[in-house]
Protein backbone atom coordinates (compact mmCIF):
# COMPACT_ATOMS: atom_id res chain seq x y z
CA UNK A 1 0.00 0.00 0.00
CA UNK A 2 1.27 3.45 -0.92
CA UNK A 3 0.94 5.56 2.23
CA UNK A 4 1.06 9.01 0.60
CA UNK A 5 -0.78 12.25 1.25
CA UNK A 6 -0.41 15.60 -0.43
CA UNK A 7 0.56 18.72 1.47
CA UNK A 8 -3.03 20.01 1.30
CA UNK A 9 -4.36 16.74 2.74
CA UNK A 10 -1.85 16.85 5.58
CA UNK A 11 -2.81 20.45 6.27
CA UNK A 12 -6.49 19.52 6.38
CA UNK A 13 -5.73 16.64 8.74
CA UNK A 14 -3.76 19.02 10.93
CA UNK A 15 -6.70 21.42 10.95
CA UNK A 16 -9.20 18.68 11.87
CA UNK A 17 -6.93 17.41 14.61
CA UNK A 18 -6.56 20.92 15.98
CA UNK A 19 -10.29 21.34 16.06
CA UNK A 20 -10.74 18.28 18.28
CA UNK A 21 -7.67 18.55 20.50
CA UNK A 22 -7.84 21.96 22.09
CA UNK A 23 -10.95 23.78 20.96
CA UNK A 24 -9.03 26.17 18.65
CA UNK A 25 -10.88 25.37 15.42
CA UNK A 26 -12.12 28.96 15.25
CA UNK A 27 -8.69 30.51 15.69
CA UNK A 28 -7.25 32.30 12.63
CA UNK A 29 -4.73 30.08 10.88
CA UNK A 30 -1.57 31.18 9.12
CA UNK A 31 -2.09 31.09 5.33
CA UNK A 32 1.06 28.97 4.89
CA UNK A 33 0.36 26.53 7.75
CA UNK A 34 -0.95 23.72 5.56
CA UNK A 35 1.93 24.13 3.11
CA UNK A 36 4.55 24.16 5.87
CA UNK A 37 3.08 21.10 7.60
CA UNK A 38 2.65 19.26 4.32
CA UNK A 39 6.23 19.93 3.18
CA UNK A 40 7.46 17.22 5.58
CA UNK A 41 5.45 14.69 3.57
CA UNK A 42 5.96 16.27 0.15
CA UNK A 43 8.25 13.51 -1.18
CA UNK A 44 7.28 10.33 0.67
CA UNK A 45 9.04 6.98 0.31
CA UNK A 46 7.19 4.15 -1.37
CA UNK A 47 6.91 0.56 -0.33
CA UNK A 48 8.97 -1.41 -2.82
CA UNK A 49 9.36 -5.17 -3.12
CA UNK A 50 12.07 -7.12 -4.91
CA UNK A 51 12.60 -7.53 -7.80
CA UNK A 52 11.91 -4.17 -9.43
CA UNK A 53 13.33 -2.14 -12.31
CA UNK A 54 13.55 1.67 -12.14
CA UNK A 55 14.14 4.03 -15.07
CA UNK A 56 15.04 7.51 -13.84
CA UNK A 57 15.52 10.65 -15.97
CA UNK A 58 16.42 14.17 -14.89
CA UNK A 59 15.96 17.20 -17.14
CA UNK A 60 17.25 20.71 -16.58
CA UNK A 61 14.04 22.71 -16.76
CA UNK A 62 14.10 26.49 -17.33
CA UNK A 63 11.28 28.40 -15.60
CA UNK A 64 9.61 28.98 -18.96
CA UNK A 65 9.44 25.21 -19.55
CA UNK A 66 8.07 24.25 -16.15
CA UNK A 67 4.50 25.36 -16.94
CA UNK A 68 4.59 23.61 -20.32
CA UNK A 69 5.80 20.41 -18.66
CA UNK A 70 3.00 20.55 -16.10
CA UNK A 71 0.46 21.02 -18.90
CA UNK A 72 1.93 18.05 -20.79
CA UNK A 73 1.74 15.87 -17.68
CA UNK A 74 -1.91 16.79 -17.06
CA UNK A 75 -2.74 15.91 -20.67
CA UNK A 76 -0.71 12.70 -20.36
CA UNK A 77 -2.67 11.75 -17.24
CA UNK A 78 -6.02 12.48 -18.91
CA UNK A 79 -5.08 10.23 -21.84
CA UNK A 80 -4.48 7.43 -19.34
CA UNK A 81 -7.68 8.11 -17.40
CA UNK A 82 -6.13 9.46 -14.19
CA UNK A 83 -6.01 12.86 -12.52
CA UNK A 84 -3.10 15.19 -13.19
CA UNK A 85 -1.08 17.25 -10.70
CA UNK A 86 -2.58 20.30 -9.01
CA UNK A 87 -1.28 23.82 -9.71
CA UNK A 88 0.95 23.86 -6.59
CA UNK A 89 1.80 20.16 -6.54
CA UNK A 90 5.48 19.29 -6.95
CA UNK A 91 5.17 15.49 -6.82
CA UNK A 92 2.69 13.33 -8.73
CA UNK A 93 2.39 9.62 -9.12
CA UNK A 94 0.28 7.52 -11.47
CA UNK A 95 -0.11 3.95 -12.67
CA UNK A 96 0.75 3.48 -16.33
CA UNK A 97 2.22 0.78 -18.61
CA UNK A 98 1.94 -1.82 -15.89
CA UNK A 99 4.08 0.17 -13.48
CA UNK A 100 4.31 3.44 -11.55
CA UNK A 101 5.38 6.78 -13.02
CA UNK A 102 6.55 9.37 -10.52
CA UNK A 103 7.00 13.04 -11.54
CA UNK A 104 8.91 15.49 -9.35
CA UNK A 105 9.56 19.16 -10.06
CA UNK A 106 12.47 20.95 -8.41
CA UNK A 107 13.77 24.50 -8.62
CA UNK A 108 15.87 23.99 -11.75
CA UNK A 109 15.18 20.43 -12.88
CA UNK A 110 12.40 17.88 -13.27
CA UNK A 111 12.64 14.11 -12.81
CA UNK A 112 10.55 11.27 -14.21
CA UNK A 113 10.91 7.85 -12.57
CA UNK A 114 9.16 4.75 -13.85
CA UNK A 115 9.30 1.41 -12.06
CA UNK A 116 7.81 -1.96 -12.89
CA UNK A 117 8.40 -5.64 -12.29
CA UNK A 118 11.12 -7.10 -14.51
CA UNK A 119 10.43 -9.54 -17.31
CA UNK A 120 10.21 -13.01 -15.73
CA UNK A 121 13.53 -14.81 -16.00
CA UNK A 122 15.42 -11.76 -17.26
CA UNK A 123 18.85 -11.19 -15.68
CA UNK A 124 19.79 -7.86 -14.07
CA UNK A 125 19.82 -5.07 -16.65
CA UNK A 126 18.12 -7.41 -19.10
CA UNK A 127 15.01 -6.80 -21.20
CA UNK A 128 12.31 -4.59 -19.68
CA UNK A 129 8.61 -4.18 -20.16
CA UNK A 130 7.07 -1.33 -22.10
CA UNK A 131 7.71 2.05 -20.50
CA UNK A 132 5.97 5.46 -20.91
CA UNK A 133 9.03 7.16 -22.42
CA UNK A 134 8.11 6.38 -25.98
CA UNK A 135 7.24 8.55 -28.96
CA UNK A 136 4.45 10.36 -27.10
CA UNK A 137 6.68 11.49 -24.26
CA UNK A 138 7.63 15.18 -24.25
CA UNK A 139 10.86 15.93 -22.34
CA UNK A 140 10.58 19.11 -20.24
CA UNK A 141 14.12 20.25 -20.97
CA UNK A 142 17.62 19.05 -21.74
CA UNK A 143 18.42 15.56 -20.48
CA UNK A 144 21.20 15.38 -17.91
CA UNK A 145 20.46 12.33 -15.75
CA UNK A 146 19.57 8.92 -17.17
CA UNK A 147 19.78 5.96 -14.80
CA UNK A 148 18.55 2.41 -14.60
CA UNK A 149 18.36 0.86 -11.14
CA UNK A 150 17.62 -2.85 -10.73
CA UNK A 151 16.49 -4.06 -7.32
CA UNK A 152 17.13 -7.81 -7.28
CA UNK A 153 17.13 -10.71 -4.87
CA UNK A 154 20.30 -12.58 -3.90
CA UNK A 155 19.08 -15.56 -5.91
CA UNK A 156 19.22 -13.47 -9.10
CA UNK A 157 23.00 -12.83 -8.72
CA UNK A 158 24.43 -16.16 -7.51
CA UNK A 159 28.20 -16.42 -6.97
CA UNK A 160 28.56 -19.08 -9.64
CA UNK A 161 27.53 -16.51 -12.30
CA UNK A 162 30.01 -13.96 -11.01
CA UNK A 163 27.76 -12.27 -8.45
CA UNK A 164 26.72 -8.62 -8.62
CA UNK A 165 30.18 -7.39 -9.66
CA UNK A 166 30.02 -9.30 -12.95
CA UNK A 167 27.49 -6.80 -14.32
CA UNK A 168 30.04 -3.96 -14.27
CA UNK A 169 33.57 -3.21 -15.39
CA UNK A 170 35.47 -4.33 -12.31
CA UNK A 171 38.15 -1.66 -12.64
CA UNK A 172 35.51 1.05 -12.20
CA UNK A 173 33.00 -0.61 -9.88
CA UNK A 174 32.13 0.81 -6.46
CA UNK A 175 30.31 -1.47 -4.03
CA UNK A 176 29.03 -1.00 -0.50
CA UNK A 177 26.93 -2.75 2.10
CA UNK A 178 24.21 -0.41 3.34
CA UNK A 179 21.22 -0.25 5.71
CA UNK A 180 22.98 -2.33 8.39
CA UNK A 181 24.12 -4.89 5.85
CA UNK A 182 20.63 -5.68 4.54
CA UNK A 183 21.48 -4.52 1.02
CA UNK A 184 24.41 -4.35 -1.34
CA UNK A 185 24.73 -1.52 -3.86
CA UNK A 186 27.02 -1.53 -6.88
CA UNK A 187 27.68 0.77 -9.83
CA UNK A 188 30.54 1.83 -12.09
CA UNK A 189 29.10 5.33 -12.75
CA UNK A 190 29.62 4.70 -16.47
CA UNK A 191 27.13 5.14 -19.30
CA UNK A 192 25.96 1.93 -20.96
CA UNK A 193 24.95 1.42 -24.59
CA UNK A 194 21.46 2.75 -23.80
CA UNK A 195 22.91 6.03 -22.57
CA UNK A 196 22.15 5.33 -18.91
CA UNK A 197 24.25 4.77 -15.80
CA UNK A 198 23.44 1.50 -14.04
CA UNK A 199 22.88 0.81 -10.37
CA UNK A 200 22.38 -2.66 -8.90
CA UNK A 201 20.78 -3.13 -5.49
CA UNK A 202 20.84 -6.64 -4.02
CA UNK A 203 18.16 -7.24 -1.40
CA UNK A 204 19.65 -9.08 1.58
CA UNK A 205 16.65 -8.72 3.86
CA UNK A 206 15.27 -5.23 3.24
CA UNK A 207 11.83 -4.30 4.50
CA UNK A 208 9.71 -2.86 1.65
CA UNK A 209 9.80 0.54 3.33
CA UNK A 210 13.59 0.34 3.67
CA UNK A 211 13.86 -0.71 0.05
CA UNK A 212 11.73 2.25 -1.09
CA UNK A 213 13.78 4.70 0.96
CA UNK A 214 17.08 3.22 -0.25
CA UNK A 215 16.06 3.33 -3.92
CA UNK A 216 14.90 6.95 -3.64
CA UNK A 217 18.12 8.00 -1.93
CA UNK A 218 20.32 6.24 -4.48
CA UNK A 219 18.47 7.92 -7.34
CA UNK A 220 18.83 11.25 -5.54
CA UNK A 221 22.58 10.65 -5.15
CA UNK A 222 22.90 10.00 -8.87
CA UNK A 223 20.80 13.07 -9.70
CA UNK A 224 22.45 15.51 -7.32
CA UNK A 225 26.01 14.34 -7.99
CA UNK A 226 25.41 14.92 -11.72
CA UNK A 227 23.91 18.38 -11.25
CA UNK A 228 26.67 19.31 -8.80
CA UNK A 229 29.21 18.90 -11.59
CA UNK A 230 27.57 21.59 -13.74
CA UNK A 231 29.63 24.17 -11.91
CA UNK A 232 32.95 22.67 -13.05
CA UNK A 233 32.70 23.64 -16.77
CA UNK A 234 31.66 27.14 -15.67
CA UNK A 235 34.69 27.36 -13.38
CA UNK A 236 36.99 26.07 -16.09
CA UNK A 237 35.63 28.63 -18.55
CA UNK A 238 36.12 31.44 -16.06
CA UNK A 239 39.68 30.47 -15.17
CA UNK A 240 41.29 32.21 -18.19
CA UNK A 241 39.07 35.27 -17.71
CA UNK A 242 40.10 35.58 -14.06
CA UNK A 243 43.76 35.05 -15.02
CA UNK A 244 43.57 37.85 -17.60
CA UNK A 245 42.04 40.23 -15.04
CA UNK A 246 44.74 39.27 -12.54
CA UNK A 247 47.50 40.03 -15.06
CA UNK A 248 45.97 43.37 -15.98
CA UNK A 249 45.58 44.23 -12.29
CA UNK A 250 49.29 43.59 -11.73
CA UNK A 251 50.13 45.82 -14.72
CA UNK A 252 47.94 48.64 -13.44
CA UNK A 253 49.44 48.32 -9.95
CA UNK A 254 52.89 48.71 -11.49
CA UNK A 255 51.73 51.73 -13.50
CA UNK A 256 50.27 53.32 -10.37
CA UNK A 257 53.73 53.34 -8.77
CA UNK A 258 55.11 55.38 -11.67
CA UNK A 259 52.08 57.46 -12.62
CA UNK A 260 51.97 61.22 -12.24
CA UNK A 261 49.59 63.84 -13.41
CA UNK A 262 45.86 64.03 -13.34
CA UNK A 263 45.19 62.70 -16.83
CA UNK A 264 47.36 59.61 -16.43
CA UNK A 265 45.78 58.74 -13.09
CA UNK A 266 42.34 59.27 -14.56
CA UNK A 267 43.10 56.84 -17.39
CA UNK A 268 44.32 54.25 -14.90
CA UNK A 269 41.20 54.76 -12.81
CA UNK A 270 39.04 54.22 -15.91
CA UNK A 271 40.93 50.98 -16.63
CA UNK A 272 40.37 49.81 -13.05
CA UNK A 273 36.68 50.64 -13.28
CA UNK A 274 36.32 48.58 -16.46
CA UNK A 275 38.19 45.65 -14.90
CA UNK A 276 35.98 45.82 -11.81
CA UNK A 277 32.86 45.81 -13.99
CA UNK A 278 34.14 42.80 -15.94
CA UNK A 279 34.93 40.95 -12.72
CA UNK A 280 31.52 41.70 -11.19
CA UNK A 281 29.78 40.53 -14.37
CA UNK A 282 31.70 37.24 -14.31
CA UNK A 283 31.06 36.73 -10.60
CA UNK A 284 27.35 37.49 -10.93
CA UNK A 285 27.01 35.08 -13.86
CA UNK A 286 28.54 32.21 -11.89
CA UNK A 287 27.25 32.89 -8.37
CA UNK A 288 24.05 30.85 -8.75
CA UNK A 289 25.74 27.94 -10.53
CA UNK A 290 28.55 27.70 -7.97
CA UNK A 291 26.16 27.97 -5.05
CA UNK A 292 23.84 25.32 -6.50
CA UNK A 293 26.76 22.95 -7.18
CA UNK A 294 27.97 23.17 -3.59
CA UNK A 295 24.44 22.67 -2.28
CA UNK A 296 23.92 19.59 -4.47
CA UNK A 297 27.28 18.18 -3.39
CA UNK A 298 26.31 18.66 0.24
CA UNK A 299 23.04 16.79 -0.36
CA UNK A 300 25.01 13.90 -1.89
CA UNK A 301 27.13 13.74 1.26
CA UNK A 302 24.05 13.72 3.46
CA UNK A 303 22.40 10.94 1.44
CA UNK A 304 25.56 8.83 1.58
CA UNK A 305 25.75 9.32 5.32
CA UNK A 306 22.10 8.29 5.67
CA UNK A 307 22.42 4.94 3.88
CA UNK A 308 25.34 3.98 6.16
CA UNK A 309 27.94 2.55 3.78
CA UNK A 310 30.29 -0.26 4.79
CA UNK A 311 33.10 -1.59 2.56
CA UNK A 312 32.46 -4.79 0.62
CA UNK A 313 35.32 -7.21 -0.12
CA UNK A 314 37.89 -4.47 -0.58
CA UNK A 315 35.99 -2.53 -3.24
CA UNK A 316 35.76 1.23 -3.09
CA UNK A 317 32.61 2.56 -1.47
CA UNK A 318 30.38 5.04 -3.27
CA UNK A 319 31.39 7.78 -0.87
CA UNK A 320 35.12 7.16 -1.36
CA UNK A 321 34.78 7.04 -5.15
CA UNK A 322 32.71 10.23 -5.37
CA UNK A 323 34.98 12.04 -2.92
CA UNK A 324 37.96 11.40 -5.19
CA UNK A 325 36.05 12.66 -8.24
CA UNK A 326 33.83 15.46 -6.98
CA UNK A 327 35.96 16.94 -4.19
CA UNK A 328 38.56 18.33 -6.67
CA UNK A 329 35.72 19.86 -8.69
CA UNK A 330 34.27 21.53 -5.60
CA UNK A 331 37.74 22.81 -4.67
CA UNK A 332 38.07 24.26 -8.16
CA UNK A 333 34.78 26.11 -7.71
CA UNK A 334 35.91 27.41 -4.33
CA UNK A 335 39.27 28.45 -5.78
CA UNK A 336 37.61 30.47 -8.53
CA UNK A 337 35.34 32.21 -6.03
CA UNK A 338 38.28 32.91 -3.71
CA UNK A 339 40.20 34.44 -6.61
CA UNK A 340 37.17 36.54 -7.54
CA UNK A 341 36.88 37.87 -3.99
CA UNK A 342 40.63 38.49 -3.72
CA UNK A 343 40.62 40.32 -7.06
CA UNK A 344 37.64 42.39 -6.02
CA UNK A 345 39.48 43.45 -2.85
CA UNK A 346 42.67 44.32 -4.75
CA UNK A 347 40.80 46.29 -7.40
CA UNK A 348 38.92 48.16 -4.71
CA UNK A 349 42.12 49.14 -2.90
CA UNK A 350 43.81 50.24 -6.12
CA UNK A 351 40.75 52.26 -7.14
CA UNK A 352 40.65 53.96 -3.74
CA UNK A 353 44.35 54.84 -4.06
CA UNK A 354 43.85 56.31 -7.51
CA UNK A 355 40.73 58.20 -6.44
CA UNK A 356 42.75 59.70 -3.57
CA UNK A 357 45.47 60.77 -5.99
CA UNK A 358 42.97 62.26 -8.39
CA UNK A 359 41.24 64.12 -5.54
CA UNK A 360 44.55 65.51 -4.27
CA UNK A 361 45.54 66.64 -7.75
CA UNK A 362 42.13 68.21 -8.29
CA UNK A 363 42.49 70.06 -5.01
CA UNK A 364 45.92 71.26 -6.11
CA UNK A 365 44.46 72.47 -9.40
CA UNK A 366 41.62 74.18 -7.55
CA UNK A 367 44.11 75.87 -5.23
CA UNK A 368 46.11 77.09 -8.21
CA UNK A 369 42.93 78.39 -9.82
CA UNK A 370 42.00 80.21 -6.61
CA UNK A 371 45.49 81.73 -6.35
CA UNK A 372 45.20 82.92 -9.94
CA UNK A 373 41.79 84.37 -9.19
CA UNK A 374 43.19 86.14 -6.14
CA UNK A 375 46.00 87.65 -8.22
CA UNK A 376 43.52 88.81 -10.81
CA UNK A 377 41.33 90.29 -8.08
CA UNK A 378 44.27 92.22 -6.64
CA UNK A 379 45.15 93.52 -10.07
CA UNK A 380 41.55 94.52 -10.62
CA UNK A 381 41.56 96.29 -7.25
CA UNK A 382 44.67 98.24 -8.14
CA UNK A 383 43.23 99.09 -11.52
CA UNK A 384 40.03 100.12 -9.83
CA UNK A 385 41.93 102.33 -7.39
CA UNK A 386 43.80 103.91 -10.30
CA UNK A 387 40.56 104.45 -12.15
CA UNK A 388 39.03 105.92 -9.02
CA UNK A 389 41.94 108.43 -8.76
CA UNK A 390 41.41 109.40 -12.39
CA UNK A 391 37.68 109.57 -11.90
CA UNK A 392 38.14 111.95 -8.92
CA UNK A 393 40.26 114.25 -11.10
CA UNK A 394 37.79 114.06 -13.98
CA UNK A 395 34.73 114.72 -11.83
CA UNK A 396 36.50 117.51 -10.00
CA UNK A 397 37.46 119.06 -13.34
CA UNK A 398 33.84 119.12 -14.46
CA UNK A 399 32.63 120.46 -11.11
CA UNK A 400 35.25 123.23 -11.13
CA UNK A 401 34.14 124.07 -14.68
CA UNK A 402 30.56 124.45 -13.41
CA UNK A 403 31.80 126.71 -10.60
CA UNK A 404 33.64 128.84 -13.20
CA UNK A 405 30.41 129.31 -15.17
CA UNK A 406 28.52 130.16 -12.03
CA UNK A 407 31.20 132.73 -11.05
CA UNK A 408 30.64 134.57 -14.35
CA UNK A 409 26.87 134.77 -13.82
CA UNK A 410 26.82 137.87 -11.48
CA UNK A 411 28.53 139.98 -14.22
CA UNK A 412 25.37 139.63 -16.27
CA UNK A 413 23.50 141.54 -13.56
CA UNK A 414 26.17 144.25 -13.22
CA UNK A 415 27.87 142.70 -10.18
CA UNK A 416 31.61 142.50 -10.54
CA UNK A 417 33.07 139.15 -9.31
CA UNK A 418 36.55 137.87 -10.18
CA UNK A 419 35.56 134.50 -11.78
CA UNK A 420 39.16 133.33 -12.00
CA UNK A 421 39.72 133.82 -8.27
CA UNK A 422 36.45 132.05 -7.37
CA UNK A 423 37.33 129.15 -9.67
CA UNK A 424 40.81 128.87 -8.17
CA UNK A 425 39.48 128.93 -4.62
CA UNK A 426 36.92 126.19 -5.47
CA UNK A 427 39.46 123.67 -6.76
CA UNK A 428 40.62 122.36 -3.40
CA UNK A 429 37.18 122.06 -1.78
CA UNK A 430 35.79 120.37 -4.90
CA UNK A 431 38.64 117.88 -5.01
CA UNK A 432 38.16 117.10 -1.32
CA UNK A 433 34.41 116.74 -1.68
CA UNK A 434 34.60 114.48 -4.72
CA UNK A 435 37.30 112.34 -3.12
CA UNK A 436 35.28 111.99 0.09
CA UNK A 437 32.13 111.13 -1.83
CA UNK A 438 33.86 108.41 -3.94
CA UNK A 439 35.52 106.92 -0.86
CA UNK A 440 32.21 106.81 0.98
CA UNK A 441 30.51 105.04 -1.93
CA UNK A 442 33.34 102.45 -2.17
CA UNK A 443 33.20 101.73 1.58
CA UNK A 444 29.46 101.18 1.40
CA UNK A 445 29.88 98.70 -1.50
CA UNK A 446 32.66 96.82 0.33
CA UNK A 447 30.42 96.53 3.37
CA UNK A 448 27.58 95.16 1.25
CA UNK A 449 29.97 92.57 -0.25
CA UNK A 450 31.11 91.37 3.18
CA UNK A 451 27.57 91.31 4.44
Amino acid sequence: MDDRRTGAEMGQMGGHAAGHSGGHAGWPGHPLRARVLGEVHARPFRLVGSPRVFLHYGFQTPPASAAADRAFLRDFCRRHGVDGPGPEQKVHQMTVSGGTLRWEQFSEFTTYTFDAAPVPGAPPFGATREDPFGAGFQPPGELLVATRLDLVTEAMVPPETGGPISHFEEVWVSTSLVVDGTALIATDFRVDRDGRTRILVVDKGLHPRQAGALVQRLLEIETYRTFSMLGLPEAQAQGPVIAAIERRTVEIASDIRQSSGLEQNRRLLDDLTRLTADLEAVAAASAYRFGASRAYDEIVGLRLATIGERPFEGYSTWGAFLARRTAPAMRTLQSIQDRQQDLSTKLGRAANLLRTRVDVELEQQNRDVLDSMNRRARLQLRLQQTVEGLSVAAVSYYVVGLVSYLAKLPAAFGVHVDATTVTALAVVPVLAGVWWTVRRIRKRHVGEDHG
